[in-house]
């Protein structure tokens, strides 16, 4: 089957809920990120919730890094 459709393929094939329970805000060198944690204890980035439009040029911050757990605060 072939879907044709501009909608993003997360709103057609949402993940299940229990993804989103791992997820939690947590702060990293005082910024705000939505984060998962990892079997190895650490913390996946998922969203960059700063405001600050530099945060988001840094690849220290970007989606899918890894941040580890003394330094992060929720």
């Amino acid at each position: 089957m072939i879907l044709y459709t501009i909608m993003p393929e997360h709103l057609i094939f949402p993940a299940a809920s229990d993804e989103y329970a791992k997820q939690k805000i947590v702060y990293y060198d005082g910024i705000p990120f939505l984060a998962r944690e990892t079997e190895t204890k650490e913390w996946e980035i998922v969203r960059n919730l700063s405001t600050n439009p530099a945060d988001f040029l840094n690849q220290k911050y970007a989606p899918g890094a890894r941040i580890s757990m003394p330094q992060a605060t929720s």
